[in-house]
């Protein structure tokens, strides 16, 4: 009776003894939704079989997220550039949705279910919104994080990529002073010379 109405977030075999770790807490029902950890998002990335790389991403495995278009700003003279924005990312599901084309026919669309954090949900809705999105498989055992800086299209063409312009720079005017005002002349006093009168005794 404990574990009658309970999603399953993990394949249990016929004979095999019911674990609790194998089931969804009472109350979080069953699907997708049950297997999502406590303060976790599942997010939905539309891919292709290039995106998916070509099906090998499966449940279980661990991807990073690259992202490519152009930067906004001063980048922009350099040409598109290619980022990584989330790494070590676990796959929760892959398959395929059902969406209508541009004429409203009905076409098969494959999506990943990617485990994210609520921040990490913010940047994968909004790269998927506003640049191409592009999965790399990865070890799962390697955990390490990667700094890379990004790959800009000059950079391809072994030319050094454009600088942003320096800011101008700011000058300190300074304000101007009051002419002096004329003194006036100090009158002198003259005062009279000392006079000594010696007085001789009887």
């Amino acid at each position: 009776e404990a574990i009658l109405g309970r999603g399953v977030i993990a394949p249990i075999y016929p004979g095999e003894a019911i674990m609790e770790s194998r089931l969804a807490a009472p109350g979080a029902g069953g699907g997708l939704a049950a297997t999502i950890p406590s303060g976790m998002r599942a997010v939905a990335v539309r891919v292709n079989d290039i995106v998916g790389v070509a099906g090998f991403v499966t449940p279980g495995t661990r991807v990073d997220v690259l992202i490519s278009g152009v930067p906004p700003g001063p980048q922009t003279a350099s040409g598109p550039k290619v980022k990584t924005v989330l790494q070590n990312i676990a796959v929760l599901s892959a398959g395929q949705n059902y969406q209508k084309d541009a004429e409203g026919k009905p076409v098969v669309v494959p999506v990943v279910n990617l485990l994210v954090n609520p921040e990490q949900a913010e940047v994968l809705s909004l790269a998927s919104n506003e640049t191409r999105i592009q999965l790399v498989l990865r070890n799962p055992l390697d955990t390490q994080t990667a700094k890379t800086p990004g790959t800009v299209m000059a950079t391809l063409f072994g030319e050094p990529a454009a600088k942003a312009p320096a800011a101008p720079l700011v000058r300190r005017v300074a304000a101007p002073v009051a002419a002096a005002k004329p003194v006036a002349p100090v009158k002198v006093i003259e005062l009279p010379p000392y006079q000594i009168e010696i007085f001789n005794g009887p």
